[in-house]
């Protein structure tokens, strides 16, 4: 039997404002950062990287320029969109929170560190996640620069300015989720969490405000099921 994999194009509040508490086990969420990064940028902060090197004679990825999505991540969620989250959730795992910290606003032992390995590049050297465990810090080290990344056999096609790897979710997942557990993401993206969930046989519900990106990993995430099939 396929696991649960229900996404609406919908603001994330309003659709947790419909849900009792405690409903999931575990959010994984990826808010905006409020840092400018919608990912319309991108091109041309990939060229004055290249123009500040070439002296060093360093070849680096070259920058996507992606579609702006909806908010254009001009500032982070409010203190509302904190208190729902942990309301409909037993644990949470929230990306960037160190940009944001004071709105959580609870100390946590269990930062995970993503280490992106992405060399000379003007892009962060790594992420962090705020999460509600107990346990240590932990890091989580996968290439992750332009179109570099750890697995160049099975890479992945980005779709998203602030898409993360489907092979984070999964390590997320082995290392936070336990069997039968219902995961949410409020700010869908690229849907890698999704395909990571459903890969790993986890029931999973999402939200996407911007409808562009809500097809784009639609489509996606349609393609690898079919491909499932094949094998």
């Amino acid at each position: 039997m396929n696991p649960i994999s229900e996404t609406y194009n919908m603001d994330c509040m309003e659709y947790m404002r419909q849900l009792p508490d405690k409903h999931f086990q575990l959010s994984i969420v990826d808010p905006p950062y409020g840092i400018g990064n919608d990912g319309s940028k991108n091109k041309s902060r990939g060229k004055q990287a290249v123009t500040a090197r070439v002296s060093k004679s360093k070849a680096l990825a070259k920058a996507k320029d992606y579609k702006g999505f909806a908010g254009g991540d001009v500032s982070a969620p409010p203190l509302e969109y904190f208190n729902e989250l942990r309301r409909v959730s037993k644990n949470q795992i929230i990306w960037g929170a160190n940009h944001f910290i004071s709105k959580i606003p609870f100390d946590s032992s269990c930062w995970i560190i993503w280490d992106k390995d992405n060399g000379d590049s003007d892009f962060a050297d790594a992420e962090l996640a705020w999460t509600s465990f107990k346990s240590a810090v932990r890091v989580f080290k996968f290439k992750w620069n332009g179109m570099l990344q750890q697995n160049m056999k099975d890479k992945e096609h980005r779709i998203h300015p602030t898409q993360k790897p489907v092979a984070l979710y999964k390590w997320l997942l082995s290392n936070y989720a336990k069997p039968g557990d219902k995961i949410l993401d409020t700010h869908l993206g690229s849907g890698s969490s999704r395909i990571a969930a459903y890969d790993m046989g986890f029931d999973f519900y999402a939200t996407e405000l911007d409808k562009y990106y809500f097809d784009a990993q639609e489509k996606w995430f349609q393609n690898f099921k079919s491909q499932l099939k094949l094998f």
